[in-house]
């Protein structure tokens, strides 16, 4: 883990490291299962190979997500959530429910039947 940040607050503690567009959706998306990098590229269609190395490192640093190195045939790589990781999930429930609450007429129809967003909405 590098240098400790410090913050003025905790909000902004918070959202520096589960905050942005594609770290909540990328903790969603491997909240009961580890995925592989593909599968999770797979899941978010809209990220590229970049940002999600980048996001998936930074979410490493800083504790919310492990990274499992398998040197079966073919070698591969599996992304999990931590203990850490875990406590992010209510959070993002409660955010999942107060959009449905607020924001019903924002949400596709086929989002509101999932528990979750699949990815960033495009209005």
């Amino acid at each position: 883990m590098g240098k400790k940040r410090m913050y003025v607050c905790s909000v902004e503690a918070a959202m520096d490291v589960i905050g942005g567009k594609w770290k909540p959706l990328i903790l969603w998306k491997i909240k009961d299962t580890p995925l592989r990098f593909g599968e999770i590229q797979k899941k978010l269609p809209d990220i590229s190979q970049k940002m999600l190395t980048r996001q998936l490192r930074a979410l490493e640093e800083d504790l919310l997500v492990s990274r499992m190195e398998y040197s079966g045939m073919p070698p591969h790589v599996e992304y999990a959530l931590t203990t850490r990781g875990q406590t992010v999930i209510p959070l993002l429930m409660s955010m999942k429910e107060w959009a449905s609450k607020e924001l019903p007429d924002q949400i596709r129809e086929t989002d509101k039947q999932t528990i979750f967003c699949p990815g960033p909405v495009k209005l």
